[in-house]
């Protein structure tokens, strides 16, 4: 019988392969399900509405510069 089990032995390893990389694709759909259920209470939260308000904040400081000046002005003497 051992050595009958070596004529199958490809045949088990493909799928093992396959059952695996079902395995493989049901954790990333649920690791993405998860973050993104995660995503969603923190902009929900007062945090996440606080970072979004500064972001947008900053957006729009950086909406008010002028193109090709400076950021920082030297001064000389």
């Amino acid at each position: 019988m051992g050595v009958l089990c070596c004529f199958n032995g490809g045949a088990t390893q493909e799928r093992r392969r396959q059952e695996d990389e079902l395995e493989s694709q049901d954790a990333r759909a649920r690791a993405a399900q998860a973050a993104q259920q995660r995503q969603e209470q923190f902009d929900k939260s007062a945090v996440g509405r606080a970072a979004k308000a500064q972001l947008a904040k900053a957006a729009k400081k950086e909406e008010g510069t002028k193109d090709g000046e400076p950021v920082l002005k030297w001064q000389v003497g």
